[in-house]
């Protein structure tokens, strides 16, 4: 385990692998740490990642990529401390549209990917007894949310998985947190009508998105050394909406 300090906050510099970092709440989540003087990797499919990260290309679907790209940031970064499982993705349609394919492809990224990514990473952090995990959940996974069966079944199993690991590892200096964003200002609300974007802000107590900045906040606290009793929980991010659903 690293030994470095951050000049950044003086704390012990940490490994960190910040799943799908290319673009949206995985890139903010990344270049906080980045700013934090962490050493920060992800694991993407492609595009371009910010500044500091170091990109390992792997399908999280593919359970030898993902062991591949891991070996890959050991190897270039040392032994992973902090993994926040971000990468997923949907296939949004109404319950009697949706084929097989569309509920199966959400659960293997979302739900499978990710804990082939924590069945990986734990490998390392068991045997340096200090982890952190955060998985990426959304209130749609608790809250609900019509034409998205698959997306809401994925999402809201990952708080099962992060329950079960703290139960199972927890003892080994590991945590592992839900973060359940609500609705972000990021590329694909803005791409939304005006007044679907109004409707959703209404139904905000917050009144408005929130920036990508204000849920990296939460899962840099999650990974940090001050949160080593937390473990288990789900921390909204969602300006009210889901109200502890």
């Amino acid at each position: 385990m690293s030994i470095e300090t951050t000049a950044a906050t003086g704390r012990r510099s940490r490994v960190v692998v910040v799943t799908g970092a290319n673009r949206g709440i995985g890139r903010a989540i990344a270049e906080r740490f980045v700013a934090a003087g962490d050493k920060v990797a992800t694991i993407y499919r492609s595009g371009d990642l910010p500044e500091g990260v170091f990109g390992a290309v792997a399908d999280v679907t593919d359970s030898a990529a993902v062991d591949a790209a891991f070996s890959q940031i050991e190897a270039e970064l040392g032994p992973v401390e902090v993994l926040v499982a971000n990468a997923g993705i949907t296939r949004d349609t109404l319950l009697m549209r949706m084929s097989d394919e569309d509920f199966a492809d959400v659960i293997d990224v979302n739900l499978t990917g990710t804990f082939r990514c924590v069945r990986r990473a734990s490998k390392g952090m068991i045997k340096g007894r200090f982890g952190r995990i955060v998985l990426i959940s959304s209130v749609i996974g608790l809250y609900g949310g019509a034409g998205q069966v698959n997306y809401s079944a994925s999402k809201a199993a990952l708080v099962g998985v992060a329950r079960s690991i703290t139960r199972e590892i927890g003892s080994r200096g590991i945590t592992a947190n839900v973060v359940a964003p609500g609705f972000i200002d990021t590329d694909m609300t803005a791409a939304l009508p005006e007044a679907k974007q109004d409707e959703y802000k209404k139904a905000i107590p917050a009144g408005r998105f929130a920036d990508p900045s204000e849920v990296a906040a939460a899962v840099e606290f999650l990974s940090s050394d001050e949160s080593g009793y937390i473990s288990g929980a789900v921390i909204p991010v969602d300006g009210g909406l889901g109200m502890g659903h």
